[in-house]
């Protein structure tokens, strides 16, 4: 019985601020009792970030970050090896993570420093983010409406991280919904595998402000994913992953039937 394709990346913020579930898994059992719920339910790897990038969250050193993220990635990696993205945009947390045997960078910049550029070639999967901007606020600050813009700008930067020998197998883009974009072009940035037929593409709809009032309620996050998975979406970053593997094999089954 064919199943869709599209993999899972469930979400564990080890930090105090994040907008949805900040300080809920500061506590290294309680974030790893999270990562093993999340691949219980269904997720096919687990995205581990230790700074927020909510409006107004403020930037903490590397040192910060990895004191954060450190004893709970070694047991992951060593648990879960292959399965476990990094999300984070300082090269120095990201060259830790590698040495510790991660493969999967998940840079929320979009690969904007040319020190994360020269890294980005050791690992195996690397998730490019539009990120219009050098800083949090100030990329909170855009009102981007163009989905060409995204697309242009992400291609752009994928030639770039080619350039500095990092394989295109290794590339997904993710059009950074909720960063920078006016709440239509987030909507409409759920169809941007369409713009993109070649690439694998990222969506990171979980949860977000541009799902309106019930964006913390289930069936509105799958309203999105459903859109999403409906224009070709090759990766969904969601906090809910049990409801979202089941909305993806249920998406198979009528693909099947059609």
């Amino acid at each position: 019985m064919k199943k869709n394709n599209c993999q899972i990346f469930g979400i564990l913020n080890v930090t105090p601020d994040s907008f949805s579930d900040g300080g809920k898994f500061l506590d290294e059992k309680l974030a790893l009792d999270q990562a093993q719920k999340l691949f219980d339910d269904g997720a096919d790897f687990v995205d581990v970030g230790g700074q927020s990038t909510r409006p107004g969250s403020p930037d903490i050193p590397w040192q910060k970050e990895w004191e954060r993220e450190e004893i709970i990635l070694k047991t992951l990696l060593k648990t879960y090896p292959n399965k476990i993205s990094l999300d984070t945009f300082h090269p120095e947390t990201a060259r830790r993570f590698f040495e510790l045997g991660g493969t999967i960078l998940n840079d929320v910049s979009g690969f904007g420093n040319s020190c994360m550029r020269d890294i980005a070639p050791q690992f195996a999967m690397i998730i490019v983010n539009h990120f219009p901007g050098k800083t949090v606020d100030e990329v909170h600050e855009q009102k981007i409406c163009s989905i060409n813009q995204v697309r242009d700008e992400l291609l752009f930067r994928k030639e770039q991280l080619l350039q500095s020998g990092v394989s295109a197998s290794a590339i997904v883009l993710d059009p950074g919904i909720g960063f920078g974009k006016t709440m239509e072009l987030n909507w409409e940035l759920l169809k941007f595998p369409l713009l993109v037929p070649n690439e694998r593409v990222l969506i990171g709809h979980s949860r977000k402000r541009f799902l309106g009032e019930k964006r913390f309620e289930i069936d509105t996050n799958l309203c999105a994913a459903r859109r999403a998975l409906d224009m070709g979406a090759a990766f969904l970053r969601v906090h809910d992953v049990f409801e979202h593997r089941k909305l993806i094999f249920e998406h198979g089954e009528n693909a099947c039937h059609k």
